[in-house]
């Protein structure tokens, strides 16, 4: 069975789309408090030039949604599914972000139980790339049962390597 890159998830509280092109200007609106990106590696990304090109790059990913909040049927985020490894049968999640009035509760959780339950249909392990500095994002993963699997550098757009810590999830019984 193929790995689906962009179903669409429903949760009680979210719905999980393919991003679209023409969902620039929610998803920068979602993106553009400053304080959303203070921990990660790339605190400028609400920026607009900046954040083009993270929105154009998850458009390229092809593995890219909008997380929609139902109640309001605004766009309050956005996540991706990328690096699928089928000989590892392993799928990274991230590039995930919420607005922050959507931090700390039930949808980064719901977001996360969609994006996993689904992923581990096909494959036998999620992983989650975070930066080293980024302690909001690493207990936000604890709490969901993410444990670290390794630590590794990733570019960043100056051409240097940040660390990273990968956390993972397995597939029950594996």
């Amino acid at each position: 069975m193929q790995f689906e890159l962009q179903p669409t998830l429903q949760g009680n509280l979210l719905l999980v789309r393919p991003l679209r092109p023409d969902d620039f200007d929610a998803l920068f609106q979602a993106a553009s408090d400053p304080l959303i990106w203070e921990q990660h590696p790339e605190s400028d990304r609400y920026q607009r030039e900046v954040f083009q090109k993270f929105f154009d790059g998850a458009i390229e990913s092809k593995g890219a949604f909008a997380v929609v909040e139902r109640k309001s049927g605004r766009i309050i985020g956005s996540s991706r599914y990328y690096n699928l490894d089928a000989a590892e049968s392993e799928i990274e999640i991230g590039w995930t972000f919420l607005e922050r009035q959507f931090w700390g509760g039930a949808y980064n959780g719901e977001l996360k139980a969609l994006m996993i339950g689904h992923a581990l249909r096909f494959v036998d392990r999620v992983v989650f790339a975070v930066g080293e500095n980024n302690l909001r994002s690493q207990k936000a993963l604890q709490k969901i049962g993410a444990r670290v699997l390794r630590k590794t550098e990733r570019p960043a757009r100056d051409g240097s390597t940040v660390p990273h810590l990968v956390f993972a999830i397995t597939r029950p019984g594996r």
